[in-house]
């Protein structure tokens, strides 16, 4: 049997290697920090204990966040190894497993619910934290991250490995539950321990786009971007809330700039693409799409997305990113794909699961909007967006990110004249935040709602 060793917080390892166990922390700060050498530090892990089921098992966790269809495989077999590792494992490395082939086999409730039972058990095992707090943002169920962030505050104390993570998490919580007022001071709080927290940078932009504080939001991404060098794909998200900032100040020039440049890695020429992970996708398409509604010329950009939606299509694990698909195939006229995709989503909605669920009765409906509102029929876009608008809490996202289905809404149902649907829309945009006729996107709806 392995002899135990203990990571950062105090929980046993089954691995009989201190290089292993070592370097299984240093993945875990790695993940939390959303740096890019994270799988150098597991493939550290497991070449010093071939045999250390936790960190297969972590190496499938890493595979399904990517929402990636083609990644599912090494998922399956990080997952088969870890399995059969995991006979002299703790009963939390065996929970891991556990939770990773829930998710696998498409049962998100189970995952979670297996992660909440660690975390009661376990209450430092800041990896069943984050990962639940990831998962729970990507199902739309941000008290139930309010509810876990806030509980393990309370069991933690601020010298333990991972606490800034805590309070990132915290803020970003606490923000999409519309608590601006105690959000940002646990952010600051995050930074004040670690000024390259991206994840607190990250929430902190949400509550100054909330509050419309445009310049403070700047000014704060601005300062954060000498930490950035090593920093994952999160970067480009950071960089699309500072576009975000700017397109509401109608700064458009700036806008694409920051697009060409920073939604790619930092400092890339145009030439280099945009990635097709979720997240960038949704930066993207939902940029470009602000862009056109304000008759911005886009050029050619959405091109690149369409050829990468192209290669996606059935590729429905990330419910959020499909409508963001459908923009790209829409906007470049490409309709017998965009038919394909449209496929693709009915045949996985028809199958079980959590997010099955939610592309059926959310993703669908709202892509099939995306497609009619490009195609000029805006009242069948209404009528489909009343559909998506049931679950589409769902679809994961932000409040922020979200609000560009809204604006396809509002606008669809100004150019269809429906009132009563122009005017949900623009409560459900203006809900928790500034008046949506203040807001870049609304003001034009706004008017003729008035008029």
């Amino acid at each position: 049997m392995d002899v135990m060793r203990f990571d950062l917080h105090g929980l046993a390892l089954t691995t009989g290697s201190d290089e292993a166990a070592a370097a299984f922390d240093r993945t875990i700060m790695a993940y939390l920090k959303y740096r890019t050498d994270t799988p150098v530090h597991l493939a550290g892990a497991l070449a010093a204990d071939p045999d250390f089921a936790l960190a297969h098992c972590l190496q499938g966790y890493l595979a399904m966040t990517s929402f990636k269809q083609a990644n599912a495989c090494v998922a399956e077999e990080a997952a088969r190894k870890a399995r059969a590792l995991s006979a002299s494992a703790t009963a939390r490395e065996s929970a891991h497993v556990e939770a990773l082939e829930a998710w696998i086999a498409g049962d998100l409730d189970r995952t979670l619910g297996v992660w909440e039972q660690v975390l009661t058990e376990y209450p430092v095992d800041v990896l069943a934290f984050r990962l639940a707090h990831f998962l729970n943002f990507w199902l739309g169920r941000p008290r139930a991250m309010r509810a876990s962030a806030e509980q393990l505050r309370s069991l933690w104390g601020s010298e333990l490995p991972g606490y800034g993570t805590l309070l990132s998490c915290l803020c970003f919580a606490r923000e999409e539950c519309g608590d601006y007022g105690a959000a940002e001071p646990a952010g600051w709080q995050a930074l004040d321990i670690d000024c390259a927290d991206f994840w607190g940078t990250h929430a902190l932009a949400h509550v100054m786009e909330m509050m419309g504080r445009q310049s403070d939001g700047i000014a704060l991404l601005e300062s954060s971007e000498r930490h950035w060098p090593g920093g994952n794909n999160l970067l480009h998200h950071l960089a699309w809330h500072r576009a975000l900032f700017h397109y509401e100040r109608r700064e458009f020039d700036v806008v694409l700039d920051l697009y060409d440049n920073r939604f790619r890695d930092l400092g890339s020429p145009l030439t280099s693409a945009v990635p097709d992970l979720y997240i960038d996708v949704q930066n993207a398409a939902s940029m470009l799409f602000r862009l056109e509604r304000q008759g911005v010329d886009v050029g050619d950009r959405w091109g690149e997305l369409a050829d990468k939606a192209e290669q996606r299509i059935g590729d429905c694990l990330s419910a959020f990113t499909l409508p963001h698909w459908m923009m790209a195939l829409a906007a470049t006229g490409r309709t017998a794909a965009a038919d394909r995709m449209l496929a693709g989503m009915r045949a996985f909605g028809a199958g079980s699961g959590t997010v099955a669920e939610v592309v059926r009765e959310a993703a669908l409906p709202a892509s099939e909007a995306v497609l009619a509102h490009r195609q000029g029929d805006h009242g069948r876009a209404v009528a489909l967006m009343r559909t998506a608008l049931r679950r589409m809490h769902a679809l994961g996202g932000s409040h922020a990110q979200q609000d560009v289905l809204l604006q396809l809404y509002a606008d669809a149902a100004a150019k269809s004249s429906h009132h009563d649907d122009l005017e949900t829309a623009l409560a459900l945009a203006a809900s928790g935040r500034r008046p949506a006729g203040e807001r870049v996107g609304y003001a034009e709806a706004a008017l003729l709602l008035a008029r």
